[in-house]
């Protein structure tokens, strides 16, 4: 049987709109719920602030799924933002953000047969994002857990340059890896989206946010590329 299914959203993202992708996993036989996010729960991680509020949302909605469905694994989903804040929540570091006196703590790697990212930076040289994402790279560098699964998607839709149309692609990518000139998802560039030791998968045409004209991610055909990879 599929194991169930978390997905946790993207920055500044809520989870309606991951409706689609989540009812495609069900029909496909994962049961699977969104970790129930509004935008405005993001509010207190602007500004490189810590992710906090969001972990507790991420391990309050595992353990649900896990009771509901008495299983003792999951497949784990982040997307954009939403997987290197998984990252986090796999591992056994205390994880102290600035301004916070008791750190958090949750070891949750043994919970996840499968991390699967879609279109997530997991790197950046943008300075509001780089304490959290260099307490990733710092503490679980690559495919870290060797019993947990790591599924990086990426996307290759726009080359980046300084010309009307790519401009805004261009500047995300030299924000997430130093250079704008490479090719991305429009938001994240492939070179960011991918780990060491990884299975690491491009797929052309797909657009970085669930609310992007044309398809994402989630859309249907590109789910088939990466859906195989679930337990």
């Amino acid at each position: 049987m599929p194991l169930p299914t978390v997905i946790l959203p993207g920055y500044l993202e809520s989870a309606i709109a991951y409706r689609q992708l989540e009812q495609s996993l069900q029909q496909s036989g994962f049961p699977t719920l969104t970790v129930p996010l509004r935008r405005r729960d993001w509010i207190p991680t602007l500004g490189g602030r810590p992710v906090t509020p969001i972990l507790q949302q991420l391990d309050r909605t595992v353990k649900q799924i896990l009771q509901q469905y008495n299983a003792s694994q999951i497949n784990l989903i982040g997307h954009s933002a939403g997987g290197w804040i998984s990252r986090i929540y796999l591992g056994e570091k205390p994880y102290l953000g600035r301004g916070e006196v008791q750190p958090s703590i949750y070891c949750a790697h043994p919970l996840i047969n499968t991390l699967v990212t879609l279109g997530t930076p997991h790197i950046s040289q943008e300075r509001w994002t780089r304490w959290n994402l260099d307490f990733v790279k710092n503490n679980y560098p690559g495919a870290f857990y060797k019993n947990v699964r790591y599924v990086c998607v990426a996307g290759k839709t726009i080359f980046g340059v300084r010309r009307r149309g790519s401009w805004l692609a261009y500047s995300s990518y030299q924000l997430t890896c130093g250079k704008g000139n490479t090719w991305g998802d429009g938001i994240t560039p492939i070179e960011a989206a991918h780990l060491e030791g990884a299975e690491n998968i491009v797929i052309s045409g797909v657009n970085h946010s669930p609310r992007s004209r044309g398809i994402w991610y989630g859309s249907p055909e590109p789910l088939k590329a990466w859906m195989q990879y679930l337990a």
